[in-house]
């Protein structure tokens, strides 16, 4: 399994794409995140607002390895930061700015990516110790000005998130985003692999040209 909070960065940028799986029940968790995993998608997170979420992590965390990283979504507090950390989470991601995960995170080296809404909020997390910076909800920023921040603060790593639809993925990644969070989008239509494979690619042709 990868390990430390250095080499599942690496892994984020690398796959460039988090799939977030937020369902009714922990079984059906698991399902769509093996489905996410097997359509290319390296990186996942299971939200904790699913019921039995922390036993979906568990099940998940046995599985990563070979590309494949398990994340816990939806993290509040520093007690069920270190919840998912125990159940094998290599990846804590927040809604809010959440001073006590990022401390739960430096704690046992598990990467951060903490919910921003502002520049200064983003700045303030970034000071604390978070590793990457989650914009959310990404609908009320647009690709241009996530690069007018990012012109003035370079040293953000940062994943918009929420309300981001495939066909525009490409476009923050080009705007300076090191990766972003995608949804039930990842599963859905006729052929989520073939339309997943379509985002990866469009991702690619961005950061190669």
């Amino acid at each position: 399994m990868t390990s430390g909070s250095a080499a599942v960065r690496a892994a984020v940028i690398d796959s460039a794409v988090i799939g977030i799986v937020r369902t009714g029940d922990a079984d059906d968790a698991i399902v769509k995140s093996r489905q996410i995993w097997d359509a290319g998608v390296g990186v996942v997170e299971v939200a904790l607002t699913t019921p039995g979420g922390l036993r979906a992590i568990e099940t998940l965390a046995a599985e990563a390895g070979d590309g494949r990283i398990m994340g816990a979504g939806t993290v509040l507090d520093a007690a069920t930061a270190r919840a998912a950390v125990l159940a094998g989470a290599q990846l804590l991601v927040t809604p809010t700015l959440a001073p006590d995960v990022i401390e739960v995170g430096l704690r046992y080296d598990v990467l951060t990516a903490i919910g921003c809404a502002t520049p200064t909020e983003m700045l303030q997390a970034k000071s604390l110790g978070a590793d990457l910076i989650k914009v959310f909800p990404a609908s009320r920023w647009s690709p241009g000005s996530l690069k007018d921040v990012l012109a003035a603060l370079p040293q953000l790593d940062c994943v918009p998130t929420g309300g981001i639809a495939p066909d525009t993925a490409a476009d923050w990644i080009a705007a300076g985003a090191v990766a972003v969070g995608l949804g039930s989008a990842l599963t859905k239509g006729p052929d989520p692999a073939a339309s997943v494979a379509e985002l990866l690619a469009a991702i690619r042709t961005v950061r190669n040209s």
